[in-house]
């Protein structure tokens, strides 16, 4: 790539991870950001509304119009609810700029799942066969040559990767799998709901969208994927349980799988680092070393581990991300990086902070 920087824009840049997006977004050394969009905040400074970006970004927000920020974008990122990208994103618009959708409207690629669980109409059932999954360590290659990008859930980014190594190499069996998942307050978004508020959090654990959480499918969807060698297989179906935990940012989620018959703890070993070896933002820690999501905070990496219970013939893995970076717009950055040819840790080379 040449040395102009690529113009990119935000559209719901006043949300927890728009936000985080136009911080990575100015500190990213080939990015210009030149259009952030607020439904709320429009003709408002963003550094109004976010103090700590005072002489970092002070962009005039505006409206948060996807057809007008394409017109001088060449990437725009989407931090919006679902079904709101699927009504505004067209063909057209895909030849003027990448879109980067950090909602939920491309990531499955059965439409029927789709509506069945998120409860709206999908606008643009027509795009979902150019949309590629945006798990940068499983579609690296597809996403480098894509125009429309889904960027992957919180907590299905934690633990797709978690499982992926075991089902690739055959190790689990695919029906026991069962996921237990932390998040912290952050992953509700910024938006005003008696569940978020600091009293009904604090002092507090609960889990919630039990049997229907919306990242399901979408955690069958590419485990399925994975265990049948990147063709279409039979699908995969597991119990998923999330959890809202009383801090600011985070997720931790704790995979228990029933190992195959003569999978031992040195094979589980090589197969992660045969897997994750070479990757810059996912740290293996092996056996018996599990991670914390205070090493991931403020970071775009994943930390895995895991232990063998020789007792009930099951693996735990542990996965931990930090929400708002690897879960949303870390990632998204990350997806941007390939997807322009740069280098994929520009602009998220930040190791975790601490304390914070």
């Amino acid at each position: 790539m040449s040395g102009t920087k690529v113009k990119a824009g935000v559209i719901g840049a006043t949300g927890y991870a728009g936000s985080e997006l136009v911080r990575l977004l100015c500190r990213h050394p080939q990015v210009q950001l030149v259009y952030a969009g607020s439904h709320s905040y429009a003709g408002k400074v963003f550094s109004d509304i976010y103090p700590n970006m005072k002489g970092v970004c002070d962009l005039v927000l505006d409206d948060d119009n996807i057809a007008n920020a394409a017109e001088v974008c060449e990437v725009l990122f989407l931090a919006l609810p679902a079904g709101i990208a699927s009504n505004q994103v067209t063909a057209e618009l895909l030849e003027k700029c990448v879109v980067i959708d950090l909602g939920a409207d491309y990531r499955l690629s059965d439409v029927q799942t789709y509506e069945a669980w998120y409860k709206v109409k999908h606008g643009s059932e027509d795009l979902l066969g150019q949309a590629v999954y945006g798990l940068c360590e499983l579609h690296r290659e597809r996403i480098a040559d894509s125009r429309l990008i889904a960027n992957p859930g919180c907590y299905t980014t934690c633990s797709i990767l978690s499982l992926a190594p075991l089902l690739k190499d055959d190790l689990i069996e695919p029906e026991s799998i069962i996921i237990d998942a932390k998040s912290g307050v952050s992953g509700a978004g910024r938006s005003e709901k008696l569940g978020s508020l600091y009293c009904e959090c604090n002092e507090n654990i609960k889990a919630y969208g039990v049997a229907c959480h919306r990242h399901t499918p979408e955690i069958e969807e590419q485990l399925s994927w994975v265990a049948s060698g990147g063709k279409s297989g039979k699908g995969i179906v597991l119990q998923f349980t999330p959890h809202l935990v009383p801090m600011d940012r985070g997720i931790l989620a704790t995979c228990y799988a029933k190992l195959k018959e003569g999978v031992d703890a040195e094979r589980v070993s090589q197969v992660y680092r045969s897997c994750y070896g070479g990757e810059r933002f996912i740290r293996v820690l092996g056996e018996g070393n599990l991670p914390e999501t205070r090493w991931v905070k403020g970071s775009n990496r994943c930390d895995i581990g895991w232990k063998l219970d020789s007792r009930t013939g099951r693996i735990i893995v542990v996965g931990a991300i930090d929400n708002l970076e690897k879960g949303a717009a870390g990632q998204a950055v990350q997806n941007m990086n390939i997807c322009f040819g740069l280098d994929e840790d520009t602009g998220l080379d930040a190791a975790a902070s601490f304390p914070m």
